[in-house]
This record gives structure tokens, sequence and C-alpha cells, in this order.
């Protein structure tokens, strides 16, 4: 896509134009900023208080759906899942049901019920999701 103008932020402009335009089209999307500028987080922490998604990373390597489909062993399926929540921020997942169907959308539903059933429990038993009947609550690493 051609941008109009020039200028210090005329592309950081467009790219947020083009964001408000597709979020308010798609309130389910997300988005994935490829970007080292940090110039973008203060538009990033406010679209997440209006529930849209998004993120910056500084290589396309990073995306957690990208590292999520490279993972294979238990332990980088769990740590690509604890990136998923903390980037989910407040959005997080509240029902054990949900969390379940998240977790199985982020490996594009590729998950067999008894794996998904063992990286639920790994969750639990690694204390990151507390259960209380069908509700959830997490306890999240600091970032590292």
């Amino acid at each position: 896509m051609k941008i109009e103008g020039n200028g210090p932020n005329a592309l950081d402009f467009h790219i947020a134009f083009y964001m408000g335009n597709i979020a308010a089209r798609n309130p389910d999307c997300y988005f994935h900023i490829i970007s080292k500028d940090t110039g973008f987080d203060p538009l990033i922490k406010h679209l997440k208080t209006k529930r849209i998604y998004a993120q910056r990373e500084k290589d396309i390597s990073e995306i957690p759906l990208l590292k999520i489909s490279n993972s294979k062993s238990m332990a980088e399926r769990i740590d690509a899942i604890v990136e998923f929540l903390k980037v989910r921020g407040a959005a997080k997942p509240r029902a054990v049901k949900t969390l379940s169907n998240s977790i199985n959308s982020l490996f594009m539903k590729k998950l067999e019920e008894d794996e998904l059933g063992k990286i639920m429990d790994e969750l639990i038993r690694q204390k990151i999701v507390l259960t209380n009947g069908s509700k959830v609550t997490y306890q999240l690493p600091a970032k590292t």
C-alpha cells in the first residue's frame, strides 16, 4: 500500500488509521506490529483498554502464534500459552471452557482432546491457572 505524504510519523499514522478501520469492522481481530519503534507502545496500550488486541514484536519470529505452531515440547507449549495470556491482559478467558477453546485455537485447532487435557492439567499443576469450579484465575510468571 502506498502512503500519502511524507514525514517522520507518516507511516505510523497510516498504520494507526488502518488498524482502527479494520478493528471497527472486525472487533475480534488481532494486530501484530513488527517494528523496533517503541513509539507504537502507547497506541497498543490504549487499544488494549478498548479490547482491541495488538502487540508489537521486534521480529516476525516473535509472534506468539508462530512460536506456538513451532512448539513441540510441553515446556515450549506452556511458555507460548503464558505469553499469549500475558498479551491478553484483562481480557484473559474467565472460564475453564473458554480457556480450553482459546488454547485449542492457538494451536490452530489441531490438538487432540487428550493433548489439550494434558496441557490444561500442566497449567494447573504449575499453578499458572487456578480453577474454582468452572471459573479460572491466573498466576502468570513475571515478564522476562
